[in-house]
């Protein structure tokens, strides 16, 4: 018997072996009641509904950069620098959030091959802070806007607030990066960013201790900042925290650029 004459007789033997499985398969399926076959084929068909789910999910990256800080911090102005790459001359105090849908004003001339960016700012009255919790879980990035020029009077309140998005469950759980940016420091009495990271590591270690005395039922978030025994230090939050500095009136506001484009990839 040749070659050619020996692999036709395995063939033939591998046809009838398999014509065996599938009889002795059909056999099998055959003695299974029909609820337990139906039940079999729906689990199947569910669990692979939810891997396609799940993946396509997974594939879909946000780009919603949230913009966020005390009233008066200057948030409604870097909105619009980044939009129009205009400051409108200053804004009054929004009262609801502002947001759109667009390419960086500064990237326009190659628009075509960058992501718009969803901006959402979020007003900072305190009465108008829980809007917030509507766009953290959906945020590739928090901008957290400190007014530079007169922060000290309003370091604890700013701290305060920091803290809360910092502990955010979706922030923690997450890893959602954000970036402590400290405006108007085109003016000479700014303070600059390496002194504010300082004070509000400083304040949100005393809220640390207050905070933990307080009843775990009397606190609405789940996470804790820091390492027990150790001064508190942004580089102990879950996420990553930066610092940077920008002028929404003059249009200097590369820093915040750069890190939208880092968090919102084309």
């Amino acid at each position: 018997m040749d070659g050619m004459e020996l692999w036709k007789v395995q063939v033939d033997q591998l046809k009838v072996q398999m014509e065996q499985w599938m009889e002795q398969g059909s056999e099998i399926v055959r003695q299974i009641p029909p609820i337990q076959l139906y039940v079999g084929v729906g689990v199947l068909l569910l669990t692979t509904l939810l891997l396609l789910f799940t993946r396509l999910f997974k594939g879909r990256k946000s780009n919603t950069i949230v913009l966020s800080g005390l009233s008066g911090s200057g948030k409604t102005v870097l909105f619009y620098q980044l939009r129009d790459g205009s400051s409108h001359q200053g804004t009054v105090t929004s009262m609801e959030p502002n947001e759109g849908t667009f390419v960086l004003h500064s990237e326009i001339p190659k628009k075509d091959k960058l992501k718009p960016v969803h901006l959402v700012d979020v007003p900072g009255h305190s009465r108008l802070r829980a809007k917030l919790d509507d766009f953290l879980p959906q945020a590739a990035g928090v901008v957290f806007v400190v007014d530079a020029l007169d922060f000290l009077p309003n370091c604890r309140a700013a701290s305060e607030y920091l803290y809360d998005i910092l502990t955010n469950a979706s922030v923690v759980k997450k890893k959602i990066p954000v970036l402590i940016l400290c405006n108007k420091t085109d003016k000479v009495t700014a303070h600059t960013k390496e002194f504010i990271n300082r004070q509000m590591e400083k304040e949100i270690d005393k809220l640390r201790v207050s905070r933990s005395a307080i009843s775990d039922a009397d606190i609405s978030n789940d996470f804790t900042l820091g390492v027990p025994g150790k001064a508190f230090s942004f580089t102990q939050c879950h996420n990553k925290v930066s610092v940077a500095e920008a002028s929404g009136l003059t249009g200097e506001v590369s820093e915040v650029e750069q890190f939208i484009r880092e968090n919102v990839k084309s």
